[in-house]
Order: structure tokens, then sequence, then C-alpha cells
């Protein structure tokens, strides 16, 4: 998927990413991949600032854990409460959306 059609789905990407439980950034990107089969990914230049950006809207939180690589902590990011519904807004409008897209012959 070209990054253009990304726009605007990002946080709804990020959000359902975390739904599964808290992860750090390598992790993240390795998910997003395998729930895709490859269609798109995120590199570094656009998780990040996704991620801080949702840190700042308090819809994630982040904590350190221990490398088991034995380097630097990592910083591994959770939903908040407020993430957890922000989600759930989002699936309903992206599920809104798709029924919509649906009429015009081709899925979404």
């Amino acid at each position: 998927m070209a990054a253009d059609k990304l726009r605007g789905h990002i946080d709804l990407i990020l959000l359902t990413t975390l739904e599964g439980g808290p992860l750090y950034g390598l992790k993240i990107i390795q998910e997003v991949q395998a729930r895709n089969g490859g269609a798109f990914f995120f590199k570094e230049g656009t998780l990040y600032p996704a991620l801080h950006r949702l840190e700042k809207q308090k819809l994630i939180a982040v904590s350190a854990q221990l490398s088991d690589m034995g380097g630097p902590p990592r910083k591994v990011y959770r939903l908040t409460e407020s993430g957890e519904k922000r989600l759930r807004e989002e699936q309903t409008g992206w599920r809104s959306f798709s029924n919509a897209m649906q009429t015009f012959g081709g899925s979404a």
C-alpha cells in the first residue's frame, strides 16, 4: 500500500497493534508487517513521531524495559484507558467507511 494511503490511518493501525499488549518499537514494526502481509510498513521516521504524538495525547503510555539483548532499556508502549476508548471509536468509524466503500463495488 502506498504511503499516501496510510495517511489518516496511522493512529488506528498503531492503537490496534498495541491492543494485544505492550510492545517496543521494532516489535511494533514487525507486528504491523506480519498483520498486513507486507502490504505496507512503518519506517522509524514515521513510527516514532506518531508514537510520541499518541503519548502526548495520553492515548498510549511509555515505560522502560530491560533489553533481553543486554543493551540500554527499551521504551515499551501500551494503550491507556483513553487509548482503548479512542481505538473503539476509530474502529467504528473505519467499519462505517469500509461498509460505505463496498457500495461502490470495491472493498476497503
